[in-house]
């Protein structure tokens, strides 16, 4: 399969899951796009290095979230005020208006929760929960050790569920025993 072909084949397969793998870490829907497009030329010239180690998506995702990396390390990222929502990317279910409604403000509760958590470990939640890579693949992207792969999933769930209990707390909610179930559900 010529160069031209294959990365044809993966942005078609890929394209939306590595924009928002991008959207992500940069959390602003123009930015994703723009890293998005320069991925996908960087796969392109490095095409003949692909070596067949792992699978070409894993050696996408692992582009791409290196290129990510490269990106927020830089002066030019520093420079700008990076916002946004995740939520624009979630697709809603083809519930009633008000179950979407309620729907989409625990996903946006969920997904502004997942924004607070540090870097390496939003990282592995991204991957697990929004790309459902396996912890083998999230390992090969990441260049981590599987099990630093686990602790980082674990430890990033407890955080979470630490901090949508916590906010429900000061949100009043009367009934702590309902928004544990529900941020278990949630988070699992």
């Amino acid at each position: 399969m010529e160069h031209h072909e294959t990365i044809n084949q993966l942005m078609t397969e890929h394209g939306t899951r590595v924009l928002h793998l991008a959207y992500s870490y940069v959390r602003n829907r123009k930015t994703a796009e723009d890293l998005t497009q320069e991925i996908f030329i960087k796969c392109y010239e490095k095409l003949d290095t692909f070596k067949g180690d792992s699978s070409l998506q894993t050696w996408l995702y692992r582009i791409a979230s290196n290129h990510c990396k490269d990106y927020l390390r830089s002066w030019h990222h520093r420079m700008i005020h990076v916002s946004g929502y995740l939520s624009s990317l979630l697709t809603g279910s083809q519930a009633s208006p008000e179950i979407q409604v309620m729907d989409q403000a625990e996903n946006q509760e969920l997904v502004d929760a997942m924004f607070q958590l540090p870097m390496k470990y939003r990282e592995v939640i991204f991957l697990f929960y929004y790309q459902e890579c396996s912890l083998k693949e999230i390992s090969d992207i990441s260049n981590l050790n599987i099990n630093t792969v686990k602790s980082r999933l674990t430890k990033a769930k407890n955080l979470l569920k630490d901090h949508l209990i916590e906010r429900g707390e000061n949100d009043g909610e009367p009934n702590q025993e309902s928004k544990r179930k529900s941020v278990k559900g949630r988070i699992g």
